[in-house]
């Protein structure tokens, strides 16, 4: 049953005791997503203009089921009792048909160290499957952004900790995210633990000391910058731009592919993020938000859904008490939602 709670108490971010450390669960996240990195970054790099042309997505098939291998394996060896509900499953691999893919993938574990037969890969990526709500789990998006990662652009790998319906733990790896000053390639890993802020590093730099992060002071919605997504099938852009005018939104919006948009916003590239439905009914997957979310929230940010509805992750892999979503900085949040709802298409009411 949905609670219809609104704001982002529900997430446990205000009013609460001092909360655990999760350092074990947050050092093996990092760990795991840094990894996974290695492999998609290794994939991607190989991806040529003339496999682009052909339309052939099997790089980032073998990168998203390789980088969900590495972060299960490293999951199952320190919380063996979590469940991880992810996207991916291995039955496709264990066919015959499956082979040439499943070698690739072991090719790709091995290279970064992880020597494991194909069954063991396959079981690893298994350990993702699960889809039902349980007080403890994590979830997983090996690769969130398929055509970033595609056109060499914008992905993420996000992984978060969920313990009776709140996300303790928010980690996610942006492979091609520039860091400040750093030279292109660098990428981003941010991460968040419930009640201790938002930090972010160099993801090619794990020796490097963290930078907090926050979000921006802007409180005037005509000064606000937003993200959206870069394909129109994942959030619809029409609605956006009517409220960009009621807003009086100037400025372009930063167009991005996965949670790398949650990201700009936590770190004060962008002020507000908005993921309209392009249906009604839809149902967002909580690996699509759960890391984002909490690293936005420790940022200072607010996230709701488009509904003023704090996002509900007690429903298994579907936040099925939730329609799109809205991620500001926490400054005129209420005016957005309002004018989200305010712009609604016929269909979406």
């Amino acid at each position: 049953m949905c609670s219809g709670t609104t704001g982002h108490t529900f997430l446990g971010v205000k009013h609460q005791p001092m909360p655990a450390s999760f350092q074990r669960e947050l050092e093996t996240a990092l760990t795991a997503v840094r990894q996974a990195a290695i492999v998609c970054r290794s994939v991607q790099s190989a991806i040529t203009t003339e496999s682009l042309a052909k339309k052939d997505k099997s790089p980032v098939t073998v990168a998203d089921f390789a980088s969900q291998a590495i972060i299960c394996r490293r999951l199952q060896h320190d919380f063996p009792n979590d469940p991880v509900i992810g996207e991916e499953g291995a039955a496709e691999l264990r066919l015959p048909a499956g082979g040439d893919f499943l070698a690739r993938v072991v090719r790709e574990c091995t290279a970064v160290g992880v020597v494991a037969s194909g069954v063991e890969v396959c079981d690893w990526i298994d350990r993702g499957e699960t889809s039902e709500y349980s007080p403890r789990f994590w979830t997983l998006d090996p690769i969130d952004g398929t055509k970033g990662f595609l056109r060499k652009e914008q992905y993420a790998i996000s992984l978060a900790l969920i313990i009776n319906g709140e996300i303790e733990v928010g980690v996610l790896g942006c492979p091609n995210m520039p860091f400040a000053n750093k030279p292109d390639g660098t990428g981003v890993l941010a991460w968040a633990v419930r009640g201790q802020g938002a930090w972010m590093q160099p993801l090619s730099e794990p020796d490097a000391s963290p930078t907090r992060i926050m979000v921006t002071q802007v409180s005037k919605t005509t000064e606000m910058r937003f993200c959206e997504s870069v394909e129109s099938g994942h959030s619809s852009h029409d609605w956006s731009g009517l409220i960009a005018s009621e807003l009086g939104i100037q400025l372009e919006p930063i167009r991005m592919d996965s949670q790398c948009k949650y990201l700009a916003v936590a770190r004060g590239d962008a002020d507000l993020y908005l993921r309209l439905p392009t249906r009604k009914g839809y149902q967002e997957k909580i690996w699509d938000h759960a890391g984002g979310i909490l690293v936005v929230l420790e940022a200072g940010g607010e996230v709701t859904d488009i509904n003023g509805l704090a996002p509900d992750f007690r429903h298994g892999s579907s936040l099925t008490c939730n329609e799109g979503m809205v991620v500001t900085n926490g400054r005129g949040h209420n005016t957005v939602v309002t004018a989200v709802k305010t712009h609604a298409p016929p269909e979406m009411t």
